[in-house]
């Protein structure tokens, strides 16, 4: 199956738009494991077997992994959830952005060496930054469009006074993803949950186009508001949360407590959605 045939079959499979991602920090696991940097997969591997049939998707983020030189470790996590929860498609979060050789290498390295459904991408570069992900036939893409963070505003606010009608930069790329950079049928758009009203508008845009949306939970966005906004247009919504679930607690109910927590952000989510209906 395709990224979004795998995505819309574990949203309706879970009853779910929760993805949980994985983030890893040795220094805030559970004191039976904190501070061991090799008990990463382990921690990992816990926490997507409490949660599997709760998600839509999961979501490594590779600088967790990476930053301890545990990229061994998140191979052998992709297996994992492979072999756990085939059904949920997991989205390397990468966040790459490069042209040519050093793109194709980084689509290798996603979609080849760590098997993932799906990837991040920055796109400032331009589409010829994201065609070597393209040629995977049936792999996602989801391209940085509107974060959250206060320094999103230095150049995705801004208006692009050469286009017709003076569109806002995120909002030029919702309309490049929606349109003519979407050859494979599979990119998706990254979307802060904190301005639900920008979200709003990315979906006036790119009304079929899947988002990520992360921000609720830990962050704060609100629930209803963000639910109410990404429902516009009808595309695929995934909403992540990551600190809330992984850190829901310090004992060894680790891995319960996380369950609880995606079982009831999961919960809230869809009472959102029927608040919209």
């Amino acid at each position: 199956m395709t990224f979004l045939d795998m995505l819309r079959d574990a949203s309706t499979r879970n009853n779910s738009m929760l993805c949980v991602g994985l983030d890893p920090e040795p220094t805030k696991f559970p004191a039976a494991l904190r501070g061991d940097a090799t008990k990463i997969y382990d921690f990992c591997a816990a926490i997507v077997d409490a949660t599997a049939d709760l998600v839509n998707s999961f979501k490594p983020q590779i600088a967790y992994f990476a930053a301890h030189g545990a990229e061994d470790q998140l191979e052998k996590l992709m297996a994992h959830m492979r072999k756990v929860a085939p059904h949920v498609p997991v989205i390397l979060d990468a966040k790459r952005g490069d042209i040519g050789s050093t793109a194709e290498q980084y689509a290798k390295e996603a979609f080849e060496r760590y098997g993932a459904d799906a990837v991040t991408l920055s796109p400032f570069m331009g589409f010829d930054s994201i065609t070597p992900y393209l040629k995977y036939e049936g792999k996602g893409a989801f391209l940085l469009c509107r974060t959250s963070n206060p320094g999103g505003d230095d150049l995705q606010a801004q208006t692009l006074a050469d286009i017709p009608g003076q569109p806002r930069m995120f909002e030029h790329v919702a309309k490049l993803a929606q349109g003519p950079w979407n050859t494979n049928g599979q990119l998706g758009l990254v979307v802060g949950a904190t301005r639900p009203h920008e979200i709003e508008r990315v979906r006036a845009v790119a009304p079929t186009l899947p988002l990520l949306i992360p921000g609720v939970g830990a962050q704060g966005g609100d629930a209803v508001a963000t639910v109410k906004a990404a429902r516009i247009g009808g595309g695929p919504i995934i909403i992540n949360s990551s600190r809330a679930v992984l850190y829901a607690s310090q004992g060894e109910d680790f891995a319960a407590a996380a369950r609880q927590a995606a079982m009831e952000t999961r919960d809230t989510l869809n009472r959102a959605a029927a608040l919209c209906d």
